[in-house]
């Protein structure tokens, strides 16, 4: 009898490397999705966060704090989408608008990472304003409600959305008709942009 070399035979590797090579297909498309929803969750979560704490601050300080759009983490902007970055400030003046130097800035949230695209509609489209009722309100003092829509680019399958209220709840979109698309409150499908 011989004894065998400890080793790998050129069989063994290019077997081992066949059933790596085969995990490795079936494991990379199942993390990237992972990252991508993790990447969604992770902006919902912001948004929500941010909402609640404006609110929770403008019930707290009986007064009106508004959340806006900002490129720069300095001022509200009207172009571009909710991606871009946000600013929750005091608004007693009720113009939506962040002024330095009277206006208490709470919390500066920078640009969303990833191909994630925050967009609110409507109402919402600009900025979300609570007052000390905690309802929410346009600076015209009308009722404030509408959706921000979280995309990425699997669109509008994997969309997530928070529905704001005029009384000031905050609720998270869902697919309540099994079509794999969110709908609003009234079950209209609610599309990427």
């Amino acid at each position: 009898m011989t004894a065998r070399g400890a080793g790998f035979t050129l069989v063994e590797l290019m077997v081992t490397l066949v059933v790596a090579a085969i995990l490795l297909a079936v494991g990379v498309p199942s993390f990237r999705e992972l990252i991508q929803n993790n990447r969604l969750a992770t902006a919902t979560n912001e948004v929500v966060a941010t909402l609640h704490l404006a609110r929770s601050e403008a019930v707290k300080g009986n007064a009106r704090v508004t959340v806006c759009k900002s490129a720069n983490g300095t001022s509200c902007v009207t172009s571009g989408n909710w991606s871009q970055g946000w600013l929750v400030f005091t608004d007693p003046n009720s113009n939506a608008a962040y002024d330095s130097g009277t206006e208490t800035l709470l919390r500066v949230q920078g640009k969303i990472s990833g191909d994630v695209s925050v967009t609110g509609d409507g109402s919402l489209a600009d900025y979300v304003s609570y007052v000390g009722s905690g309802q929410s309100k346009l600076t015209d003092g009308a009722l404030q409600s509408g959706i921000i829509l979280i995309c990425d680019a699997r669109g509008d399958k994997a969309a997530r959305a928070v529905l704001g209220s005029g009384v000031g709840h905050i609720r998270l979109g869902n697919d309540s008709n099994g079509d794999g698309i969110v709908e609003d409150a009234s079950g209209t499908n609610l599309s990427c942009p």
